[in-house]
């Protein structure tokens, strides 16, 4: 394969986490959802992750379709880390055409069957929420619907940032229990 990191465009945006930047990729990474990596060890061996990791301060990780967010540690700074996490970006995708195996199969293994009011939810989630949030660089991860109780997952810019316990009620718990009146309530997981 040539080398095609001159041709790999990647831009930096702020999310509203100022921990988590939003970096795009330009190229199609996954076909739709995303892939939450909260450590390391839940992706080793994926190419992208251990570059990404290897990168210090780099603390989690979310990819999207055309996007992956990078949280860094607190005692780090951007104009530290962009230069390098963009570097990286372009070597390893120079290199490796969309997600590789570990990352399909971690991303596989969120996929489960649901009740109706579930594929409702899920459906709301994908069709509605996970794009609107994927603008910020995070995203909302379906946990579980038990007894009126929505569990959701923030992940990405969304996972610390200020404003998502805003998020998660007056915006999506309100627009889920316009579609599903059995919904008592949205807490995150």
């Amino acid at each position: 394969m040539t080398d095609k990191k001159e041709d790999i465009e990647i831009n930096a945006q702020l999310t509203p986490n100022p921990d988590t930047l939003k970096f795009l990729v330009g190229i199609s990474l996954l076909e739709k959802g995303s892939i939450y990596i909260k450590d390391h060890d839940t992706a080793k061996g994926s190419p992208i992750v251990d570059a990404l990791y290897a990168v210090e301060g780099v603390i989690e990780l979310m990819i999207g379709s055309n996007f992956i967010s990078v949280t860094k540690s607190q005692d780090k700074e951007w104009t530290n880390l962009v230069e390098s996490v963009t570097d990286t970006l372009k070597d390893v995708l120079s290199k490796h055409e969309g997600i590789d195996d570990v990352l399909k199969a971690l991303q596989s293994q969120h996929a489960a069957s649901a009740s109706e009011a579930e594929a409702k939810i899920k459906e709301i989630l994908d069709t509605e929420i996970r794009p609107a949030i994927a603008m910020d660089g995070g995203d909302v991860v379906f946990v579980s619907f038990e007894n009126g109780i929505v569990m959701l997952q923030l992940q990405g810019a969304c996972s610390n940032c200020p404003a998502s316990t805003m998020t998660l009620k007056m915006g999506i718990e309100n627009r889920l229990k316009e579609e599903i009146p059995e919904i008592t309530e949205v807490i995150a997981a």
